[in-house]
């Protein structure tokens, strides 16, 4: 075995400049926080699908009128990296197939960014709510809308109920696991004051990440007087095996005309964690399907993966 020899620098080699330590920790830290908001949406399986597909499973149909039985048309608001179709291939079926007219929309999209949509800032994104909603009830003739969506997707509409006049035009909200006080992200957002520059980072380039930090400025506007408007409904479903809005129960409403449910109370043997109950949980459906018309909600259980 030929001995080891130590390598000697060539001298057109300059040396490096040192890296300030704390630059790997924000990158690291800043990842972290993305691959556990990436957990907020559906695998992205169908993520080729777009908005012309989703007629075919009988949702986002323009020609459909309310029935007396279910006079509102359902909006379906995605969560953070979702979008109007990969949300919602479970329950906008089971909706549509119980006689209701569902639409979804897209929102919070970044330029360049296709597919994983919710990621501008909060407030632009009710905008954009409150756009389809006028769209939706144009459409149908309907006076009101009734709202579900999924975690951010179950916030956010708050902020258009509140301040964008939403409440004149909906008659409930379902929130889906929703960050309605924001979220610590299991603690990883409490690290953030630790590194300088990295709050920076992730307000400019995903703003409506940052906007669902606990204690941001948009969660702290969005609480402020009370959880709740006059002449909404509220239903909130939550599951004690949510890993992405921690804790989990800062996901619950404080108000007036306010359900809160915890879905592990409706069926103890039900595991769905942040992505699941939103997406493939049929105990979840059935209990939204109770939220839309309590005058003919039935008992949800266990058994209610079979209805």
């Amino acid at each position: 075995m030929l001995p080891r020899t130590s390598r000697t620098p060539r001298t057109s080699e300059k040396p490096r400049s040192p890296r300030k330590p704390w630059t790997h920790a924000v990158r690291a830290l800043s990842v972290l926080l993305l691959t556990a908001a990436a957990t907020l949406a559906p695998t992205a399986s169908a993520s080729a699908q777009t908005e012309a597909a989703a007629p075919s499973r009988g949702w986002n149909d323009f020609s459909c009128k309310p029935s007396a039985a279910h006079p509102r048309p359902v909006v379906l608001v995605h969560g953070t990296f979702g979008n109007s179709v990969d949300n919602w291939l479970g329950l906008a079926p089971y909706l549509v197939n119980r006689g209701y007219c569902v639409f979804s929309l897209d929102y919070g999209q970044l330029p360049g960014v296709p597919f994983f949509n919710g990621l501008g800032p909060i407030a632009a994104s009710a905008g954009q709510l409150d756009t389809y909603v006028d769209r939706v009830l144009a459409a149908t003739g309907a006076p009101e809308a009734d709202l579900v969506g999924h975690s951010q997707g179950g916030m956010m509409p708050r902020w258009y109920l509140k301040f964008l006049g939403g409440a004149e035009k909906v008659n409930a909200l379902v929130g889906i696991a929703p960050d309605n006080h924001g979220t610590t992200l299991l603690g990883l957002t409490k690290l953030l004051p630790y590194f300088p520059g990295a709050e920076d980072f992730i307000s400019s380039t995903t703003p409506g990440l940052a906007d669902q930090i606990a204690g941001s400025a948009f969660i702290t506007k969005l609480n402020e007087g009370g959880d709740t408007v006059p002449g909404v409904r509220y239903h909130v479903i939550a599951s004690q095996y949510d890993q992405v809005v921690t804790p989990w129960r800062s996901q619950f409403l404080s108000g007036p005309n306010v359900t809160n449910v915890l879905i592990q109370d409706k069926c103890a043997l039900d595991l769905s964690e942040h992505v699941a109950i939103g997406t493939v949980d049929r105990v979840t459906f059935h209990e939204v399907a109770n939220a839309l018309d309590p005058a003919h909600a039935t008992p949800t259980t266990c058994l209610s993966v079979l209805g």
